[in-house]
């Protein structure tokens, strides 16, 4: 018997309900039947088009991706517009899409938790009220680059890298993080009382005024995408032990393409 795009799209949303995204939020299944055989299944951050061109190569039915495809207005499908040219191939494929967003980074084991592995974080705890993001403790306080050091190496290589705001030989114990984009929520960090806070696409003005307060924690920058894709490997053991259960045999393949969108640093 065959595993349907239904199917798999149950599996994952029950580890990561579309209830935990918030309202602005795009989850679930954006393109492809639903009813449609599956035997491969495509896990990425980003849709793009090399992306897809990784799941025709790989004769992949489905995409899990964590960004959604269609998060904002689309009004025509055009082949010479990108999102009109990435939908209508995977359509001409075949080829479905399903995202698990801001739902993936609420949930347990999602896209948050993934972040505060990488340092071992203890004692954890949702950092706002909606469960985004993670509080938790060090193994053992560390200075601040240590912990910068820490995340550098447990992250994918980007142009962009790792960076760090504030004192660099500050003593941390407590840790606040945010995969992805982060500044919305620089208050609640501070709130919190973290030592550091750990999240990405951090503007200039928005970190140097809050550097400029007293009770600041330090900031540490994490590209977007390589902080989000830590959930990947996660994502398919979600998908493999729920095909397991179910007593399906779906092949899963986690993509390696990085979508940062810098690819040359000077300077």
């Amino acid at each position: 018997m065959s595993t349907t795009v239904g199917e798999v799209v149950s599996w994952l949303e029950a580890a990561y309900p579309p209830r935990l995204a918030e309202e602005w939020d795009r989850v679930g299944l954006s393109v492809g039947d639903p009813d449609a055989a599956v035997d491969h299944v495509l896990l990425t951050v980003d849709v793009t088009d090399a992306v897809v061109d990784e799941a025709v190569a790989l004769g992949a039915q489905l995409i899990v991706a964590h960004h959604p495809l269609l998060l904002r207005g689309v009004h025509a499908v055009r082949v010479d517009q990108p999102k009109g040219r990435v939908v209508t191939r995977l359509i001409r494929a075949g080829i479905a899409v399903f995202s698990a967003h801001t739902n993936a980074d609420a949930a347990a084991d999602g896209v948050a938790d993934a972040l505060a592995n990488v340092l071992a974080l203890t004692d954890r705890r949702p950092l706002d009220d909606h469960g985004q993001g993670r509080v938790g403790t060090l193994p053992a306080p560390l200075p601040a680059r240590a912990v910068a050091q820490a995340l550098a190496e447990g992250v994918p290589t980007t142009v962009a890298g790792v960076k760090l705001g504030g004192d660099p030989d500050r003593v941390v114990a407590t840790v606040g993080v945010v995969g992805g984009a982060g500044d919305s929520m620089l208050d609640a960090a501070r709130a919190a009382g973290v030592d550091c806070y750990v999240t990405g696409d951090l503007r200039h003005h928005p970190a140097q005024d809050f550097l400029a307060h007293a009770d600041a924690p330090v900031l540490i920058d994490v590209p977007h995408w390589a902080a989000e894709w830590l959930w990947l490997p996660a994502a398919e053991r979600t998908l493999q032990m729920a095909a397991q259960t179910a007593g399906r045999a779906v092949t899963s393949t986690i993509s390696r393409i990085n979508t940062d969108p810098w690819v040359l640093r000077l300077g």
